[in-house]
């Protein structure tokens, strides 16, 4: 089996493990893990820079990026007025989701490199007959700032939404103290 496509069946399943696991939490109650929301920040925080980098040498990549991550910004503060904040008497406290906005993003992420992965198979069956594709003919998801744009949604949705959860969460702590000291 040719290397490149290695890549591809390792990542693949990867990827719907990975967006499997994020739209199944966006239904019902979810407890709050401050540890786990920091760490989500901090690798959306990374990957979004590592992909700006790509910015650098083709400018429609990162104003896709940019634009992408100021709109999820927009829509996680939307997002996170919709949320609402419960107290579970056995999970602790939890916060529950609006789910259209984190499964839409997702679906929409979903669809974008299904759409990209039929655009770019017939340039990974001309490298598999041994083919090198032609120079102008770039491979591979980040070639297409449309692609960049949505991936910068996510990106910018989710690093507003989780840091936004802990703020409130913050602020639901302080109210229930006050409201069971008072």
């Amino acid at each position: 089996m040719p290397a490149h496509l290695t890549n591809y069946l390792i990542m693949l399943p990867l990827l719907a493990w990975i967006v499997w696991r994020r739209v199944s939490r966006q239904f019902g109650r979810q407890p709050i893990r401050r540890k786990r929301m920091i760490a989500r920040i901090a690798v959306f925080a990374i990957l979004g820079s590592l992909l700006a980098l790509g910015g650098l040498h083709k400018v429609e990549l990162g104003e896709g990026l940019l634009g992408g991550m100021l709109l999820g910004g927009a829509i996680g503060l939307l997002g996170l007025r919709l949320t609402r904040f419960e107290v579970d008497p056995l999970r602790g406290d939890c916060y529950v989701p609006n789910p259209w906005f984190g499964a839409v993003l997702s679906v929409l992420l979903l669809g974008r490199l299904a759409w990209r992965l039929l655009v770019v198979w017939p340039q990974l069956q001309q490298a598999s007959a041994a083919v090198a594709p032609s120079a102008g003919q770039p491979m591979g998801y980040a070639s297409s700032p449309l692609t960049m744009l949505v991936i910068g949604l996510l990106v910018g949705y989710y690093i507003v939404y989780f840091s936004g959860l802990l703020i409130h969460h913050r602020r639901f702590q302080r109210a229930q103290l006050r409201t069971t000291a008072a």
